[in-house]
């Protein structure tokens, strides 16, 4: 095969990791997840991560590729997608990238700016800054250092102020000024598949509420239990910010009773959500993306015809960029 690759998209909750193994049954595949929960080693259940089965029946990528307290980069996803679609098809088979965070699928189809790293120690002695004299403090700082930032945050947007501040200390340059500078977009043709759902708020809520509580039912609380007893861990690490691992931790903590931890995990999951699918819809609009319904048992059949001339274009794609 020639590089290309099928991407299956679409919000938490509706198929798209059944879907893809669903394709893989009937053509040589490997899936490239592209999801920013399923990097985490350890996050299991709540990640509703793909069991050993069915990463046994087909090959699966970037997926326990981190330790929590690690950070990984919607950038270092689009390097590592690239590649990996290069090396599958070198395989002969199709790369099937599935998953839900769409700056990641940004990162691969349009470019980042590429962005500086920042060291640990600098990320900490700014985490510590902002928890002794206040984030509204910290934020005060980007008028003169970073003034189109310093409009754009609110006061209490730590995550983003912190990241701002880190950028600068370690460069000395506003991160503003690395906005803008483009980056390398994905050269290899998509066929491209969003499944989205048409259901009510609230019928997408009680899916979302049954879900969390399965996760409940297969040891979610214990999960993230062990994880907050490592002692090297914080809510304010990307992993811990995962839907229903920060509600656990503070259920944990004894900020929430057991009611308000369930409620408050499914509304956040209905907001990200909610986030997904009108991300999505605007994809859509573009006309380079096909609309697929959840659940529907034609959805593999439809994909499987059009991956018939799809791997024609893949290869014609490739000759003419030679």
């Amino acid at each position: 095969m020639q590089p290309g690759a099928l991407v299956i998209l679409g919000p938490t909750a509706t198929g798209k990791s059944a879907l893809a193994l669903k394709i893989a049954a009937h053509v040589p595949a490997e899936i490239i997840s592209m999801d920013s929960a399923l990097i985490y080693r350890t996050m299991d259940i709540g990640t509703a991560k793909p069991s050993l089965q069915e990463r046994a029946q087909v090959v699966h990528h970037l997926i326990d590729i981190c330790d929590p307290a690690e950070t990984y980069s919607a950038a270092a996803f689009a390097r590592a997608a690239r590649q990996l679609i290069v090396d599958i098809a070198a395989r002969g088979k199709l790369p099937i990238i599935c998953g839900g965070t769409m700056l990641y699928y940004k990162a691969l189809t349009e470019g980042l700016s590429p962005l500086p790293t920042t060291l640990p120690q600098v990320r900490e002695q700014i985490r510590q800054e902002g928890e002794r004299l206040g984030w509204p403090a910290l934020h005060a700082r980007l008028a003169t250092i970073d003034p189109p930032l310093y409009a754009k945050y609110a006061p209490q947007d730590k995550q983003r102020i912190a990241r701002a501040l880190e950028v600068y200390t370690q460069t000395g340059k506003p991160l503003s000024s690395f906005y803008g500078t483009g980056g390398e977009a994905c050269p290899y043709p998509l066929l491209e598949y969003v499944l989205l759902p048409d259901a009510s708020r609230l019928e997408l809520r009680q899916v979302i509420r049954t879900r969390f509580l399965q996760m409940i039912d297969q040891g979610l609380i214990d999960e993230v239990a062990a994880l907050r007893a490592r002692g090297d861990l914080n809510l304010d690490m990307p992993s811990m910010r995962c839907v229903g691992y920060r509600q656990t931790w503070e259920y944990l903590d004894g900020t929430w009773s057991y009611d308000e931890f369930i409620e408050r995990s499914v509304i956040a999951t209905a907001k990200l959500a909610k986030h997904q699918m009108t991300w999505l819809r605007g994809a859509l609009a573009s006309g380079k993306r096909q609309a697929l319904k959840p659940g529907d048992p034609s959805n593999a059949a439809k994909i499987l015809l059009a991956l018939e001339s799809f791997i024609t274009v893949a290869a014609t794609h490739q000759f003419e960029a030679k």
